[in-house]
């Protein structure tokens, strides 16, 4: 039966085209340009001249209602009919003008028209050419060329008479005008103001004609500095791809030099950070696989020694075939001490074996270890001074924190110094918690071997050829590390060293 092999999900087929980081910014930046492009295209086409529209009937709608005010506020009828016709109210229209002059009344770029019920013009004030209104077009030797009551002009008077207030844009001759209207208070006057909206729609079309060339070399000049600046860019990307290229390879001498005060910079840190503890780790690891056998052929070696002599010459010595079986027995003890250190660490640096936390005296479990000594000090005619006097209230894995004690009074055993003394110390702290102290006055560590004591089968010069498995102190690491504790080492060369930690009372230590 056939099977319809399908690509695993998440997964990109081999021959797809991937864009890269530099393509992701040109094609990011020449987007972001495009859209601005465009939203400039709608604004001048759709926003600009509504909102302009909207704006200028605001602003004639002001004006009409201080001329409105004007004709309200007057004590006596714009005009006197008669038999031989119309006389103006001289005064009014006298006041009138002065405000138009002093600016008290704004019409500027305005037409101004007043008429009476009968629709016919009373007065006007023309300060726009061409005026549909009046069909005004300019002045000519002086003489201004205007019509007081055209056929749209009555026709706008008789709407607004009718309907009480006038709102239109009027086109006509390739000219285009606003005109807003309203009545007096005694519906006996007509003011209509009219304005140009020539300005916006030139404005509006210049903008349109102007927009393709300049969107064109926007985007062409923006493509260019997206280029240079995408290359500048992932310039240390591409180093951190070619430095992780050679690390797979096998190259961990690899540097990375990223010269910049940013996220990129801090990540060419990190990662020339990573590089050298990667080689710190492989050197290590050479080191661990060097220590490793090297204990392990000692111990077999000997094993398989004594059990062939055994075997073919001292079988039958009774006394030898004993000395000779203890040694076997002690070589196994200290082959099965060496694998049960390597599985001890294997599963507290994997987390594999968790912290069981509950609360203890710390000073009390530093006297009960403390005791188990005794048998060894006086064996070596060696003194351990213990100094954990007062309750130390801490919560922590006991099991493991004993762990912790017995790795570094064994690692002080073997580093004392000549007047037999180590020291167990557990102080309380002010904060809670205590500092635990184990001293002695051996040789010391030297200033370049104490960033490294911690380290797996690190050994000082000093130390080489000593007993041990060389996992005490980063089992410790492991332990402490697992619980949160600070810990180090204090050393003078020729003075002793003093190994620390602090433990914390998590019960007084505030929540996060």
């Amino acid at each position: 039966m056939k099977r319809n092999h399908l690509p695993a999900a998440g997964k990109k087929h081999p021959h797809s085209i991937q864009l890269g980081v530099q393509g992701q910014l040109i094609l990011f930046m020449g987007g972001v340009t495009l859209v601005a492009l465009l939203s400039v295209w709608v604004l001048i086409t759709f926003i600009l001249q509504p909102q302009y529209n909207r704006t200028m009937r605001a602003s004639m709608e002001s004006k009409l209602a201080a001329v409105i005010t004007r004709i309200d506020a007057s004590d006596a009828p714009l005009v006197q009919y008669s038999l031989w016709g119309t006389t103006p109210n001289s005064q009014f229209w006298q006041d009138f003008y002065a405000d138009i002059e002093n600016g008290t009344l704004d019409v500027d770029n305005c037409c101004v028209d007043i008429s009476d019920r009968t629709c016919r013009s009373i007065q006007y004030i023309e300060n726009l050419y061409p005026c549909i209104l009046h069909e005004s077009m300019g002045s000519l030797g002086g003489l201004s060329m205007t019509t007081a009551n055209t056929p749209l002009s009555i026709q706008l008077r008789q709407q607004l008479f009718d309907s009480g207030n006038l709102y239109k844009i009027i086109d006509s001759g390739g000219s285009r005008q606003m005109v807003v209207g309203g009545l007096s208070a005694n519906g006996d006057y007509a003011v209509i103001i009219s304005t140009s909206l020539a300005q916006i729609e030139t404005a509006a079309l210049v903008l349109s004609k102007m927009l393709p060339p300049i969107a064109l070399a926007t985007l062409v000049a923006v493509v260019l500095f997206a280029v240079v600046f995408s290359r500048w860019f992932t310039q240390p990307v591409r180093k951190l791809s070619a430095g992780a290229r050679e690390m797979a390879e096998g190259n961990y001498d690899i540097h990375v030099d990223v010269r910049r005060r940013d996220e990129l910079g801090l990540l060419a840190q990190e990662f020339n950070h990573m590089a050298d503890e990667v080689k710190r780790s492989a050197q290590l690891e050479r080191d661990i696989l060097a220590n490793v056998s090297h204990d392990l052929r000692t111990p077999l070696t000997l094993i398989k020694g004594y059990a062939e002599t055994v075997r073919d010459i001292t079988g039958d010595n009774a006394d030898r075939r004993t000395e000779q079986c203890n040694i076997i027995v002690d070589e196994t003890d200290r082959l099965s001490n060496l694998v049960n250190s390597v599985m001890e660490l294997s599963k507290v640096s994997s987390g594999a074996e968790k912290p069981n936390l509950v609360t203890f005296d710390m000073s009390q479990l530093c006297f009960e270890v403390a005791g188990r000594y005794d048998a060894v000090c006086d064996q070596n005619g060696w003194t351990l001074k213990l100094e954990a006097d007062q309750e130390c209230i801490v919560q922590a894995d006991p099991d493991m924190m004993e762990r912790v004690l017995h790795n570094l009074l064994g690692n002080a055993t073997h580093h004392i110094g000549q007047d037999g003394i180590f020291v167990l110390r557990c102080l309380p702290m002010q904060a809670g918690g205590c500092r635990v102290e184990v001293e002695d006055h051996g040789p010391g560590i030297l200033p370049e071997d104490l960033p490294h004591v911690f380290d797996r089968y690190y050994r000082a010069r000093s130390d080489q050829g000593k007993a041990g498995s060389g996992l005490g102190l980063s089992i410790t690491k492991a332990i402490l590390q697992q619980h949160g504790f600070a810990f180090g080492v204090n050393s003078t060369p020729g003075h002793g060293a003093t190994f620390w930690f602090e433990m914390k009372d998590t019960r007084t230590q505030p929540k996060e």
